[in-house]
């Protein structure tokens, strides 16, 4: 049970060594100028090996619980899927429903926790296997695995990571289910990842650099952060935290020509990676040599 290309690798995995009788997935959508259908990453390899595919808009009612139920499965192996499971589902089979979850539990329990863990400052992240349960995330935990974040990496880099660490952990807690030791979470612990908005990708510069540097790479490659500069827009996905004296003066471009400085709440920032409207992403220096950012002028 999963949608997008995290779910992918753990997909492939269970279909080379188990019986994947069925995916369930979220509808198609319709995309692009012709309005044509656009499956899910995932639909597209359950179908490619010739595995039932189930779109449900809602597992709510009593018909597509007992279609779930009729299946006979074992266990429901569930990544970023994205619809509520509820306790017929949940309890429809033997071993329930083990969610592929991106997060070193209970750390963070919601939608984005690849993004948010980037933001906070996070030096460790990592997947948990753990048992469904009709709270948001707050089943027992079963298996962890562990990555280092790096000063370098990306929204994008850590989502390959984990995607890569769930699908081995899945196969490893399937090997293991009747040894498996659960482990209750201490809620206590816990931070909500709040799901990605669009209106929290414009850079305020008010913010020290640090915590804006951090949210660049965060929202690396989606949905990107962006500044506005005499009515264009340019997508920022990689800087620098560099000193900078404390000022009022929170976008201020400090240096335009050879390199991109900006000011911020505290320090200031020297973007690297950037992509103008309508273009391809580039480095900054490689911009610069046909634009100019006016030293003194403000982003917004």
């Amino acid at each position: 049970m999963g949608t997008p290309d995290f779910a992918v690798p753990a997909l492939e995995k269970l279909i080379a060594e188990h019986e994947v009788i069925c995916v369930y997935t979220r509808a198609p959508k319709e995309a692009g100028r012709g309005q044509k259908e656009s499956k899910t990453p995932v639909h597209l390899v359950a179908e490619k090996h010739g595995i039932e595919v189930r779109t449900p808009r809602t597992l709510r009612n009593e018909e597509e619980q007992r279609a779930f139920q009729n299946l006979g499965a074992d266990v429901a192996v569930v990544a970023a899927y994205g619809l509520l499971l509820p306790l017929p589902v949940l309890e429809a089979y033997r071993y329930g429903c083990l969610n592929i979850h991106a997060s070193l539990l209970p750390r963070w329990r919601g939608a984005a926790p690849i993004q948010r863990c980037i933001e906070a400052g996070d030096k460790v992240g990592g997947v948990t296997i753990m048992q469904v349960a009709e709270g948001l995330d707050t089943g027992d935990m079963l298996l962890k695995g562990e990555t280092e974040i790096t000063s370098q990496t990306t929204g994008g880099d850590l989502h390959d990571k984990m995607a890569q660490i769930g699908a081995t952990l899945i196969i490893e807690a399937l090997q293991k289910i009747d040894a498996l030791q659960p482990q209750k979470q201490d809620d206590a612990l816990t931070c909500y990842a709040a799901k990605l908005d669009k209106s929290e990708s414009k850079l305020d510069f008010m913010l020290p650099a640090e915590v804006l540097e951090r949210k660049i790479r965060a929202f690396n490659p989606y949905p990107a952060t962006f500044f506005e500069y005499k009515g264009e827009r340019f997508k920022v996905l990689m800087a620098e935290v560099v000193s900078e004296d404390v000022s009022n003066e929170a976008g201020k471009i400090v240096q335009g020509r050879e390199a991109l400085v900006v000011r911020c709440g505290s320090g200031a920032l020297k973007i690297t990676q950037i992509q103008r409207q309508g273009k391809k992403a580039m480095p900054t220096e490689d911009l610069l040599r046909g634009f100019e950012f006016e030293e003194g002028s403000f982003l917004c």
